[in-house]
């Protein structure tokens, strides 16, 4: 499932891609199924970058993979590459569990090529909020959400830090209500029915792509999207 959305980054053949935040890779594979690009894959959980290289190892041996890729552990809060090293930035659903995310930002542009575009996304505020307010477990646990992002204080911040913001999306609300789910009936719980059922149509609808499903996320995500997606440039210094 992809938050980014690739048309909007606009990755050219040659580029140098940083996926921050990696997880098990998928802006990393889409980067390197579409373009003869480089992709750094970071994360700083070791057992997702374990993942992430087994599945870009697989596209490799299956011909689907035009680009060539790295995966590096490292820290949002500080990035182990030189100033203006990468042509194009990806950060999904990461700052929500930064404890200094203005840091995690200034980090994200110091590595940016000047006129080169960042890609972030966060939770949305109102499901977000949701389900704070019906599970403790949702957030207060290591390594969850430490913040609820309103549009405007993502955008401020981006802003503050020599962004100009060029596009804004709202993406995957049928999530909204899997995540609402879980937090009803246990976040730690994944047996339990309800949430067990939806998370199956989910996967389903990952793999059919059906158009009427598409319609109502689209529908929805106007008003209760699961992801804030922003995208910017760094203006040149």
């Amino acid at each position: 499932m992809l938050t980014i959305d690739y048309d909007l980054i606009e990755i050219k053949d040659g580029e140098l891609i940083l996926d921050v935040g990696c997880g098990e890779g998928r802006h990393s594979w889409e980067a390197c199924k579409r373009n003869e690009c480089l992709v750094c894959a970071l994360d700083i959980d070791e057992t997702n970058l374990k993942k992430a290289h087994y599945a870009l190892y697989l596209l490799d041996k299956q011909g689907e993979t035009r680009g060539k890729w790295l995966l590096l552990k490292g820290d949002i809060l500080s990035l182990p590459f030189k100033d203006a090293s990468f042509d194009k930035v990806i950060c999904s659903e990461v700052l929500e569990h930064v404890p200094d995310d203005l840091q995690g930002i200034r980090e994200l542009v110091r590595v940016l090529k000047d006129k080169g575009t960042l890609a972030i996304s966060v939770p949305s505020y109102l499901p977000e909020t949701i389900c704070w307010k019906l599970s403790r477990g949702y957030h207060g646990k290591p390594g969850g959400h430490i913040r609820i992002y309103k549009a405007g204080e993502l955008i401020s911040k981006l802003q503050q830090n020599n962004l100009h913001i060029y596009a804004i999306r709202h993406k995957h609300a049928l999530h909204s209500f899997y995540w609402i789910s879980r937090s009803l009936f246990g976040v730690n719980n994944e047996k339990a029915l309800i949430p067990s059922l939806y998370h199956k149509f989910l996967i389903w609808d990952i793999y059919h792509n059906s158009k009427p499903v598409r319609l109502l996320d689209s529908f929805l995500n106007k008003f209760f999207s699961k992801s804030l997606v922003v995208y910017a440039r760094k203006a040149h210094t």
